[in-house]
């Protein structure tokens, strides 16, 4: 066979980590890969990709004037199409419900047609997530978690969450935030309701890009004033009832009363809902005074998310076990999703879950067969295949580590730290030269960061680069 080194340009990368390198590369050459090891891989595997900026001028889509932008409405789509993927993965894949899936696939479409945008690309989903959040690309590609909208109590509810979405869409917040400087990453518009989840992607998120709730940096209050009123307007033209968007906020209000970890994450860079509720409720009475004999459609909204809703207390104790492991406090958090799991045995989220607790409590194995668990279950969402084959690393199973993660890689290409954990799992099955080639095509992508420096140094190492 003809040994084919890859082309890899020279790289100047710090020589520091020496040790975490060491340690890791004899552990390979040894067929282990110890749990702090595996941790540090997956932290190393984790950056996210920056967006280039193009500042310049356009005309504002709701108001005509002239607005700072950072992003073209085709960099908009792209970012749609190239991103989104991965971060409704993220956050665990569309949930296997398509009563509600085509539910609110069927009121988004309704309305879209409406907004001063409709020719977007718009695209909505219920997510697997089951914290309270829900966000958009700022092409229209929307996510809402099952964690919500178990919460909400009819279709005006919904329709003003959509709507308000739809406003920071059509108000080009994503590309004014871009055009400002005030972002450096991928811009992803939300309505600001996000989980502690930023604050426990170390611990469970395994080496995956930053989650929503983490790029959904500050919009300013400007901006969430107009995306709800967008979002007002909207939904009244599609025929609901104006105070569908008071109730929304007082649901978040009530949320941050009665579960504030839950929603820490919003009110500590939004503390604004009352106010936004107060608004609401004004322009109700006054704008859209004529709107408020419209039909909420609760009964519809009740028999179309009827399936999902059957699911609320496995979705609430979910959200305990993830509070649990937000707090380190993994024995408890266990406790929560073992009764999850038991509530809903086919419970896609709750395994993943508990996999990743079991993961962060030492326990390798009874983690890797909840995490086959959850393959099996849901074949088609990527997060589990990842996550089975870093445990498969962990235990010492680079073969099985290697085919986890390139089940990942064709249901879900483009993910750089599966690139490098791929070539991690080449390198302890003994496959040198393949090993090779994953390092050099992550750095084609990655020059920075621990993985960056534990690829160079195995490619230094073995001769393809000085």
């Amino acid at each position: 066979m003809t040994n084919t080194k890859p082309s890899v340009m020279a790289v100047d990368v710090p020589r520091t980590n020496a040790g975490e390198f060491g340690r890791l590369a004899e552990e390979l050459r040894h067929n282990r890969v110890s749990r702090r090891s595996s941790l540090w891989l997956l932290g190393a595997a984790s950056a996210a990709p920056a967006l280039a900026v193009l500042q310049g001028c356009a005309q504002s889509p709701v108001s005509g004037e002239s607005i700072l932008v950072g992003m073209s409405e085709e960099q908009e789509r792209a970012i749609d199409a190239k991103v989104s993927p991965h971060q409704f993965s993220q956050d665990l894949g569309a949930v296997q419900d398509a009563p509600s899936n085509d539910y609110v696939q069927q009121v988004g479409r309704q309305m879209q047609g409406l907004t001063h945008r409709p020719d977007m690309p718009y695209s909505y989903r219920v997510l697997n997530a089951n914290h309270v959040n829900a966000y958009t690309f700022p092409g229209g590609a929307m996510g809402v978690t099952r964690g919500i909208l178990v919460e909400l109590k009819d279709e005006a509810e919904l329709a003003a969450l959509l709507g308000h979405e739809m406003g920071h869409v059509n108000a080009r917040h994503a590309a004014q935030r871009q055009g400002s400087a005030m972002v450096t990453q991928v811009a992803v518009a939300g309505l600001n309701v996000a989980a502690s989840g930023s604050k426990w992607s170390g611990l469970v998120g395994l080496g995956s890009q930053v989650g929503a709730s983490a790029l959904l940096a500050s919009y300013s209050r400007d901006n969430e004033r107009e995306a709800d009123a967008l979002g007002q307007s909207y939904m009244v033209k599609a025929g609901y009832p104006a105070n569908g968007m008071t109730e929304l906020h007082q649901l978040l209000v009530d949320q941050e009363k009665q579960e504030p970890g839950m929603l820490a994450t919003m009110f500590s860079s939004h503390p604004m809902s009352r106010e936004r509720r107060d608004a609401a409720a004004v322009a109700a009475k006054t704008s859209y005074a004529a709107s408020l004999g419209a039909s909420p459609q609760r009964e519809r909204f009740m028999d179309s998310t009827s399936s999902l809703r059957a699911q609320r207390s496995v979705i609430k104790l979910c959200q305990e076990g993830e509070s649990a492991m937000a707090r380190e406090a993994l024995p408890q958090a266990h406790t929560a999703l073992q009764s999850a799991m038991k509530s809903g045995p086919r419970d896609y989220a709750a395994h993943v879950r508990m996999a990743q607790c079991l993961q962060a409590m030492g326990q390798p194995g009874q983690a890797r067969s909840v995490a086959r668990q959850a393959q099996a279950l849901y074949p088609q969402e990527a997060q589990a295949h990842k996550l089975a084959g870093v445990l498969a690393l962990q235990m010492k199973d680079p073969g099985n580590a290697f085919a986890s993660l390139d089940q990942f890689d064709r249901l879900l290409p483009g993910n750089a730290g599966v690139l490098f954990l791929k070539g991690v799992s080449l390198e302890g099955m003994g496959e040198k030269e393949k090993a090779a080639q994953h390092y050099a095509s992550y750095l084609e992508g990655n020059r920075e960061g621990k993985a960056a420096q534990y690829a160079v140094s195995r490619l230094r190492a073995w001769g393809y680069v000085r």
